[in-house]
């Protein structure tokens, strides 16, 4: 991403691509059995945006002609740069009356900028039956309670061991502090995208609320730099992480769930683990650009995409969380826990990184990684 920000899905595709080789290449939704929540439409388009590569492809190969097929609106799909890139330029775009894509995934930082903003149309969820079903919690919405985005996909950052080196399965994120674990640790090497200011509040100050002023702030960074002498890995490129954790050499860390449970059925010596403090999940949104002409369009979009036979489509498909309720959904407890957990998960505290970005970054940099 082009600033610190939470994860993209952009970089987790890339990584998963490689790691999954031809499994995204499966069979189309066609099965399973998807509808139109709406009146079928005639000769209306929508251009939607999704994060380029691997990402893209799959709502290519497997959402959007299926959506097509339920409604009659065809989708022109447009790849996203990821970060604020795309935002950047749906504002400049919208300021001229224009809208590069109707409906646009966007990753919480970049929406919450949005939404100061006014960019996104205010979503009407009582025409979007399914979308009232999403996580409320995960809903994006204006300081007036409208609602400026729906969640699309999610995804969880986990604790994750090397099996081999470590024949227990940690159960708090309290492990890594441990001092046996010194030189053993890969971290996500940003405050926007570790979340370890929100881990480590969870884990030691009983939750975010110490989060609330700089002090607070200060006391918590004071927390996270007694890490230092048990990280090996202060890490940008995933794929390093990656490699170290499967060898053994960085046998404990943070990482992505999905992509770590893909490496274990292929037989590397890796484990994700939910701490009892939870998984942190992060998600990108669907939002519309208030310059869109395809308002109506863009509600059955998002209205389609939050049914639960779409979201399990994206589970086996993508390898994204799904943003409903588990008992909505017809994931099997595999494929399920493939992807997710019922235990509370960890919100990052975006507006931190939104209000204070600039601060936390330099205090990050002086007391962590510099």
């Amino acid at each position: 991403m082009t600033k610190p920000t939470p994860h993209s899905l952009g970089h987790l595709a890339l990584n998963r691509r490689s790691l999954m080789k031809t499994a995204a290449a499966a069979s189309a939704v066609g099965a399973v059995g998807l509808r139109a929540p709406f009146v079928h439409a005639q000769q209306r388009s929508l251009k939607v945006g999704t994060y380029g590569g691997y990402f893209e492809e799959s709502f290519t190969k497997h959402i959007f002609p299926e959506f097509t097929k339920a409604t009659g609106i065809k989708v022109d799909s447009v790849a996203e740069p990821t970060g604020e890139a795309w935002l950047v330029q749906l504002q400049t775009a919208a300021r001229a009356g224009q809208a590069p894509a109707d409906v646009s995934m966007m990753a919480q930082v970049a929406m919450i900028r949005g939404t100061t903003g006014e960019l996104w149309q205010p979503l009407d969820m009582q025409k979007m039956p399914n979308a009232q079903k999403t996580i409320a919690d995960y809903l994006n919405k204006y300081p007036d309670g409208r609602i400026a985005g729906v969640p699309a996909v999610t995804w969880y950052i986990t604790l994750v061991t090397n099996t081999d080196v470590y024949k227990q399965e940690p159960q708090s994120w309290a492990a890594l502090w441990d001092k046996a674990n010194t030189k053993k640790l890969g971290l996500l090497a940003l405050a926007s995208n570790s979340f370890l200011l929100e881990i480590a509040s969870e884990t030691f100050f009983g939750g975010q609320d110490v989060l609330k002023d700089e002090a607070g702030i200060a006391k918590v960074l004071e927390k996270i730099a007694e890490l230092k002498p048990n990280v090996a890995l202060w890490y940008r490129d995933e794929g390093q992480f990656q490699q170290a954790l499967q060898s053994g050499e960085i046998p404990m860390g943070q990482y992505y769930h999905d992509v770590t449970g893909l490496a274990a059925g292929e037989g590397f010596p890796v484990r994700s683990t939910f701490p009892k403090e939870g998984g942190v999940v992060d998600r990108g949104s669907w939002a519309v650009v208030k310059s869109s002409t395809r308002i109506e369009e863009a509600h059955v979009f998002i209205d389609y995409m939050s049914q639960p036979a779409a979201q399990g489509v994206l589970a086996r498909k993508v390898g994204t969380a799904p943003t409903l309720p588990r008992q909505l959904l017809d994931l099997s407890d595999k494929e399920f826990a493939a992807v997710s957990s019922e235990k509370k998960p960890i919100i990052p505290n975006y507006q931190l990184y939104t209000t204070r970005g600039d601060w936390v970054a330099d205090k990050w940099t002086a007391m962590i990684t510099g």
